[in-house]
């Protein structure tokens, strides 16, 4: 071995494009196989709900289907499924109460489940994951169990969206490929 050798730079370790394929590092284009279908990223979006308090979210599409994976960090990382469904398909007696109180009421009964008032948070939606984020109001409800849930969220002053979805876990989740060169 030279002079010249002794100094250059060992050779690092080649980077394995295919280790950093997980849930957590999803980006738009890329590809993970979730309930018997192939679901494309179409979007990444954040939710900062201020103290450090993150929601990370994936839109997911699988033919003419579109759900949203949030992934939520307290202690432990919680992941969760969620589809967005008709805030009239909650009753108007639901816009009225927040409208009349400035919140919805403490239980929530659809489609046969009863859900109860767990959390609120005030915070920014980041679309795109990036610019300036538009304000909002979320309440989150937990049935019995703690593992379905629903949400209403709040867009200015009479503007509402719902959501319903589910607790998930990584491990339900395969075949993640990277987007598309």
């Amino acid at each position: 071995m030279g002079f010249k050798d002794f100094f250059k730079k060992k050779k690092t370790e080649d980077i394995d494009p295919l280790k950093d394929l997980t849930l957590v590092n999803l980006r738009v284009g890329s590809y993970v196989d979730w309930d018997m279908n192939t679901w494309e990223v179409t979007a990444y979006n954040h939710y900062d709900w201020g103290s450090g308090d993150v929601t990370r979210e994936w839109q997911l599409t699988s033919s003419d289907e579109t759900i949203y994976l949030e992934q939520e960090t307290d202690d432990d990382i919680f992941w969760s499924i969620n589809r967005k469904i008709s805030f009239n398909r909650l009753g108007t007696g639901i816009r009225n109460h927040i409208l009349e109180n400035e919140n919805p009421p403490d239980e929530i009964e659809f489609e046969g489940t009863r859900y109860f008032l767990e959390d609120s948070a005030g915070g920014s939606f980041f679309k795109d994951g990036t610019g300036t984020g538009r304000e909002l109001i979320k309440w989150e409800y937990e049935d019995d169990s703690g593992k379905k849930y629903l949400s209403i969220e709040q867009w200015g002053e009479e503007s509402f969206e719902a959501s319903v979805g589910k607790e998930v876990e990584e491990y339900q989740f395969s075949n993640i490929l990277p987007p598309a060169s």
